[in-house]
């Protein structure tokens, strides 16, 4: 019974497999019909493929958010692309999110290298660290300026399409609006598409004010606000040509200009920011290798003096590192990446001790050193408050001095630590000891320890005090059979190395020195301001020369009057912007009394000429006829221009190289060279002495 049952079960198996096959088959051929096949191959069209880059960034962004650290940089990319990339969320997030990963990988195999290569110095292992935090940042704000000047290059084409569709429609909206459908330049034709609902919106005014708060670069707002008046008050022929492309061709010369200056001034700096940090690399390296080649040398490189000069090289780099960067701004969107609305300095600020504190230290208002900080800030183009600014000095110099305080006991420390590891012996001039001759010097150094520990903290303990611990070999065994002069050499070495050990402890001069640094540290705030300022007066004639070509637009147009001029001006004003919305404000109390104040508050010649010129068509000719010498020495002011593009750039150029290279030729003139000469000199002085005493 049991076999038939097992029969009819194998059987019943094989029915169903059989019928299975079948099924399978004619599903198949069913499948492969040509309506199916279709319907596979649009579902594949649509289908996400198992690996995208686009999603990956996408998923990164999500994930970057969650790191606190990495969150910071982050938001500070993206405060930029979303500018640029207007109400495109998912675009912003995956550029935001490709320049961050592009970043990290650059800094990952950056930090093994830093760590392989300075894993026996501490110290300096952690300053090069420090500077990693810098680095990334001057890396991706380069790859921000790329996407800035991606754009410059497409508005290019976009004013050349513009003239072609304005000849056809003879409507700046409907020729913006034709221009914009083109996707090829996608972030140009988001920024028209913007520009043309702004014109086409119920009030016009209103959007473009907003749109200037939002727009990536000063030509588009150029752009934007010219196209608005010709909308408003309509074209008008100028020398048998139409006034707006006369404008679109001004606002390209001078984007052409801007994108040679901007590619120049890359050029100049591409390698001066990495210049002035790649050679504290070499530091370690540099040091090994004297040491291998100059065994003399071991007593600098690994002692006091050696550290404080690398700690001031390090100083040196940083400072070097920081200028350069502020030296090369190429010109491009610098917009503020920073969280202007709550940073750490006003969250700090909130809190009432601190708030009382940061108090006492910033000047009362109306004082001559508020006025004097307020000018410096105002000079500098500073963002920043005033109280932000105190915050930064005190926190500063507090940090500094800490940092001063572990850095000197730091020094102490490792000169005692010499002391207990450093072979006892001289020094050969080239070359290293032998194994042999090391076996040796370091069994004297445990010897000379054991004394160092017996006789630590004494500091009246003297030469024949040693002597007779020797002699008694309570410490070590290692005297008792040697002469009263080996002795005493030994006993001289021992009580030299005893009394350095004694005197490695914190000094008050010491604290003093720590002061000291606090207080340079606490003014750098302020000296960065200054040097901020004196770099934007290079550039004072470059926007006059921009001011010019703004006058130079809007003269023509019809009921443009000069308290516009001035409201343009102070839209793209940046050095002068202070004094220009001071005389817009008090416009509207008399023109000329307040064009008059704007000449004492500025100083540079070629602007107040400007003003001048402004005041002669408040009261007494038109506008067109105040500024004629624009439009006749067009062609002069832009030669002139391309000129002072040149100086700029040179004078960048010259001082940049000067900054950039500097930490190179310290550490191989201070850091090898000196040391080696100075040191060799006097190792040689000292075996001559020793030589001639035996003779």
């Amino acid at each position: 019974m049991s076999r038939d049952i097992l029969m009819y079960f194998l059987i019943g198996v094989g029915v169903l497999f059989v019928i299975i096959v079948i099924a399978y088959l004619m599903l198949k051929r069913k499948l492969q019909s040509s309506g199916i096949r279709e319907i596979q191959k649009l579902r594949a069209g649509t289908k996400e493929k198992k690996f995208s880059k686009e999603m990956l960034y996408q998923k990164l962004y999500v994930k970057y958010l969650k790191i606190p650290f990495i969150k910071r940089y982050l938001l500070k990319i993206r405060r930029r692309l979303e500018i640029i990339n207007i109400d495109d969320e998912y675009l912003t997030r995956q550029q935001s999110s490709k320049i961050l990963t592009n970043a990290i990988l650059i800094i990952l195999p950056l930090t093994l290298l830093i760590v392989l290569m300075t894993n026996k110095n501490t110290l300096l292992m952690i300053f090069l660290l420090v500077f990693e935090v810098f680095l990334a940042d001057t890396i991706i704000n380069g790859m921000v300026d790329k996407i800035d000047n991606k754009l410059l290059k497409q508005q290019i084409n976009f004013f050349s399409e513009i003239r072609h569709a304005y000849h056809e429609y003879n409507m700046v909206e409907e020729a913006i609006y034709q221009v914009a459908q083109d996707d090829e330049q996608v972030e140009m034709s988001r920024q028209a598409e913007k520009i043309y609902d702004v014109l086409i919106s119920d009030d016009p005014e209103g959007e473009l004010e907003k749109y200037y708060d939002i727009a990536p670069n000063a030509y588009l707002k150029e752009f934007a606000g010219v196209s608005y008046l010709t909308k408003e008050f309509g074209d008008r022929k100028v020398d048998g040509a139409s006034l707006y492309l006369k404008n679109l061709n001004n606002i390209t010369q001078e984007m052409q200009l801007e994108i040679l200056k901007r590619d120049k001034l890359d050029y100049v700096f591409q390698s001066l920011s990495l210049i002035s940090i790649v050679p504290i690399l070499f530091l370690e390296p540099i040091k090994n290798w004297a040491i291998s080649q100059f065994a003399f040398t071991a007593s600098f490189y690994e002692g006091k003096a050696g550290m404080i000069m690398q700690i001031c090289i390090l100083i040196m780099t940083f400072i070097c590192y920081l200028l350069t960067r502020k030296l090369k701004d190429n010109g491009s969107v610098n917009m503020n990446t920073k969280n202007t609305e709550n940073p750490w300095q006003a969250k700090l600020y909130k809190i009432t001790v601190i708030k009382k504190i940061v108090d006492l230290f910033i000047p009362k208002d109306g004082t001559k050193e508020y006025r004097k900080l307020q000018q410096d800030m105002k000079d500098a183009a500073s963002k920043d408050k005033m109280e932000w600014i105190y915050i930064n000095r005190i926190s500063l110099a507090i940090v500094t001095f800490i940092a001063s305080i572990i850095v000197i006991m730091y020094l102490h420390n490792i000169v005692i630590q010499n002391v207990y590891t450093d072979p006892t012996t001289d020094y050969d001039i080239i070359g290293q000891m032998s194994e042999k001759n090391m076996k040796s010097a370091m069994e004297i150094t445990e010897s000379d320890n054991d004394y160092i520990e017996y006789f630590k903290g004494d500091t009246d303990v003297t030469v024949e005090d040693i002597v007779k611990e020797m002699q008694r070999g309570r410490v070590n065994k290692d005297y008792l059979e040697s002469s009263d002069d080996e002795m005493n050499v030994a006993a001289e070495r021992i009580l030299g190395k005893i009394k350095l050990v004694n005197s490695e402890n914190m000094q008050w001069f010491e604290i003093l020195l720590a002061m000291v640094f606090s207080i340079i540290a606490y003014n750098v705030p302020i000296w960065m301001l200054k040097f901020q300022a004196k770099i934007r007066q290079l550039e004072m004639e470059d926007e006059v020369m921009q001011f010019q070509t703004i006058i130079l637009m809007l003269m023509r147009i019809e009921r443009v009057n000069v308290e516009i001029i001035l409201e343009w001006l102070e839209r793209y004003a940046d050095i002068f912007k202070e004094p220009i919305s001071k005389c817009v404000n008090n416009y509207e109390s008399g023109p000329w009394e307040a064009l008059e104040q704007l000449k004492e508050d500025v100083s540079y010649q070629q602007f107040i000429r400007i003003v001048e010129s402004l005041q002669a068509a408040v009261e007494k000719i038109p506008i067109a006829d105040a500024f004629d010498e624009l439009d006749t020495e067009r062609d002069y002011y832009q030669a002139r221009r391309k000129e002072s593009n040149e100086r700029l750039i040179s004078r960048k150029g010259m001082i940049g190289r000067a900054i950039g290279f500097a930490p190179m030729v310290v550490i191989f003139v201070g850091y090898l060279i000196i040391p080696l000469v100075f040191i060799g000199l006097t190792s040689m002085s000292t075996s001559m002495s020793g030589m001639a005493s035996k003779y």
